[in-house]
């Protein structure tokens, strides 16, 4: 698999698709990091009740809204997407638990 070219290199939409699937695999491979620490948070915490926590939840979207104002893209649409990711955490999250502790 050859390597995609940066944004600014691009020339066709052939380039821009290869650099938009070889980033998506990256963001997946992340994705799949992230809910690797949600199996851990699952194996920590003492009760089930404790898988929810929506300060927590509204520190990491605000913290991902921030980063995306700091990176110029835009907060909303990122706010959106970690909003639907941290729910998804959750779900999975909960599911870990209860795997985990039956």
């Amino acid at each position: 698999m050859t390597t995609p070219l940066l944004p600014a290199d691009c020339q066709t939409m052939t380039d821009v698709r290869a650099g938009v699937d070889a980033l998506d695999r990256r963001i997946v491979a992340l994705f799949a990091e992230r809910f690797a620490y949600m199996r851990a948070a699952a194996r920590i915490k003492p009760e089930r009740g404790h898988v929810r926590d929506d300060d927590r939840k509204a520190q990491v979207i605000a913290n991902a809204a921030a980063e995306a104002d700091r990176l110029a893209i835009p907060a909303n649409a990122v706010a959106a997407i970690w909003e639907t990711l941290v729910e998804a955490s959750i779900t999975y999250e909960m599911a870990e638990f209860d795997r985990l502790k039956d």
